[in-house]
């Protein structure tokens, strides 16, 4: 019988981003502190001979080229020269392209999970170096619960976890393109400078995390320039404010929209508002990947 593995790979949050200057490579330097929450896809790798092969309940995912998954997959097998190979299957439960690393975060179990399947016992430290050619935010995926990133977001400090928090999650049926984000007049960058390492603007967020003062910490700069031509995510953010949450922004470059709750049953009181769009209540975890079997 081939053995196999199976894995969930969680949602993450930003709960603080900043953007600052670009850099030379043409990217940008950001600030964030990013947390996993309970929303999560589902993975099965079973081992077969050579091949890789993958499955998805989302259509577009069957799509090798563009589908984390197998491009981890690929890479680890030919880093490795192992000959064995795996068929994969993958249940999307996490909006695609929603600002919450679902893809990364499938990327990341793909090298955890095909590292045990194959007996192939690369330190975590190698993992995470290859995770970072597949994105910026897989090698976080690896490891979740609560972090600082800086640079492009791979450079992680790891928080102290969080204590128990809700949230409401609004999925609108949009698509919002980081790149082109990224690139709007809109978006006002921050011309504040680090001093080793982070800003004065990031370390009082982190402060402002110790205390649990959510409505002082929870910030995304990037909104400016997505609100501005979706103003519907704008409306959205204000009408979780005003149905009682401690704090809302929208996550990554959206469209997912977050609310911040004082219990399970405020967060679900308040979703049940948004009857026509799709909804998520979840709260804070510790793990970015977590073994089922």
């Amino acid at each position: 019988m081939p053995g196999s593995v199976q894995y969930r790979s969680y949602a993450k949050i930003n709960l603080y981003l900043d953007v600052l200057r670009r850099r030379r490579d043409n990217y940008h330097n950001i600030e964030t502190i990013f947390q996993t929450v309970s929303l999560f896809d589902e993975l099965e790798f079973i081992e077969q001979p050579s091949r890789l092969t993958l499955e998805c309940n989302v259509a577009e995912l069957n799509s090798l080229d563009s589908n984390l998954v197998y491009r981890a997959a690929v890479m680890l097998k030919q880093e490795t020269g192992s000959p064995l190979g795996a068929h994969i299957r993958l249940e999307k439960k996490i909006p695609i392209a929603a600002g919450m690393a679902g893809g990364s975060g499938n990327g990341a179990a793909a090298l955890v999970a095909l590292n045990e399947l194959w007996e192939l016992r690369l330190p975590l430290v190698k993992l995470k170096q290859m995770a970072l050619r597949l994105g910026s935010d897989v090698p976080y995926c690896m490891i979740g619960g609560t972090a600082a990133a800086t640079r492009r977001g791979e450079e992680l400090s790891p928080l102290p976890p969080m204590q128990e928090t809700w949230f409401v999650l609004l999925h609108p049926d949009v698509a919002v393109s980081a790149s082109r984000v990224y690139n709007s007049p809109q978006l006002q960058l921050s011309d504040e400078k680090p001093f080793a390492g982070r800003t004065k603007t990031l370390r009082n967020a982190i402060a402002c995390l110790d205390k649990g003062d959510m409505k002082s910490l929870v910030f995304n700069r990037m909104e400016s320039a997505v609100f501005s031509t979706l103003p519907d995510l704008a409306r959205a953010k204000e009408r979780l404010l005003t149905l009682g949450c401690t704090a809302a922004a929208m996550s990554g470059s959206g469209p997912t929209v977050f609310g911040v709750c004082e219990s399970r049953r405020q967060a679900v009181s308040i979703a049940d508002n948004f009857l026509t769009m799709k909804t998520s209540v979840v709260c804070a975890v510790p793990m970015g990947l977590e073994r089922v079997s």
